[in-house]
């Protein structure tokens, strides 16, 4: 891979991939909104270049840059928290994204298309989420994304384009949403505000964005056309044992109110990645430990 272009580059996932790619010396065009108060996160960089785009205007962008790019990784998502979740007509729309995003993806002369899937594909299963394990979302979040993973798969191979759909787990990192469980669990904690919290008994598979990111570029590079894969650390611990170990760094005196909250209807009690297939086809490993992950967050906060 010489040249790589990526839509969602101001989250936890896309920054962390936009430093993966530039290590390796990988040219990245980042597609943005303009205006967009995250643009800042984007690094600034030689190799890396700019250009405004909205979702909505995917379907009308030409290549104008005289350049050729080898794969197209596409991360912009609307509607991805809160009642947004369950707005079918905007989930809807992000399935037209993505398939514009298909289409662009050709014009720049992209040969593989590598799109960002959902945890919420599979709906709530007990055991390792596998490639092959049986989807059933349960919200319009899931559904769509599994619906784009679908379509994206079927429209890339009519424009002879090869086609990776990554379901990504929980990743946490530098640059991550407010809302995030680890974020937010942050800042209340640097507040010296007790976090209200469900009792923590879900069993969770956390993986720091840097790894995440490596898998990606990896996969890229490597990952076998029409495959999905699963993305996660492989291991899970309960929920309580992640929030414990972000107080030892944050706030040791703090107190965690667990129980406050109660589980909601839907709760997603187990959720662990079977990453075999992942590591056979790539090599990849996750490396980094979660107090690691944490630390590098608190440094990059002070910095």
């Amino acid at each position: 891979m010489k040249r790589a272009i990526i839509t969602g580059a101001t989250g936890a996932v896309g920054t962390a991939l936009v430093r993966e790619l530039i290590e390796q010396n990988i040219e990245v065009l980042v597609l943005c909104r303009e205006g967009s108060s995250r643009n800042c996160l984007i690094p600034e960089h030689p190799l890396v270049e700019r250009k405004f785009c909205r979702l909505q205007e995917l379907e009308t962008l030409e290549n104008d840059t005289g350049k050729e790019y080898d794969v197209f990784y596409h991360f912009a998502w609307e509607g991805t928290t809160g009642a947004d979740r369950e707005n079918m007509y905007l989930q809807n729309q992000n399935v037209r994204y993505a398939l514009a995003a298909v289409e662009t993806a050709a014009r720049f002369g992209c040969k593989r298309f590598v799109g960002a899937g959902s945890q919420a594909e599979y709906g709530r299963v007990e055991g390792l989420l596998r490639p092959d394990t049986p989807v059933f979302p349960e919200m319009g979040y899931g559904m769509a994304k599994l619906c784009a993973g679908l379509m994206t798969r079927s429209r890339a191979a009519q424009l002879n384009m090869e086609h990776i759909w990554v379901r990504i787990l929980s990743v946490y990192g530098p640059n991550d949403g407010a809302g995030s469980m680890v974020m937010s669990t942050i800042a209340k904690l640097k507040a010296n505000t007790p976090p209200a919290l469900t009792k923590g008994e879900q069993l969770w598979d956390y993986l720091y964005s840097g790894d995440a990111a490596e898998a990606l570029r990896l996969l890229g590079e490597r990952g076998v056309n029409g495959k999905t894969y699963v993305l996660g650390s492989g291991k899970a611990c309960p929920l309580k044992n992640y929030i414990e170990c972000i107080r030892a760094l944050v706030n040791p005196e703090c107190s965690l109110n667990f129980g406050a909250v109660p589980y909601g209807e839907k709760q997603v009690m187990h959720l662990q990645a079977d990453v075999s297939e992942l590591t056979q086809d790539t090599g990849w490993r996750a490396k980094t430990d979660f107090s690691q992950g944490i630390a590098r967050i608190l440094h990059s906060q002070e910095s």
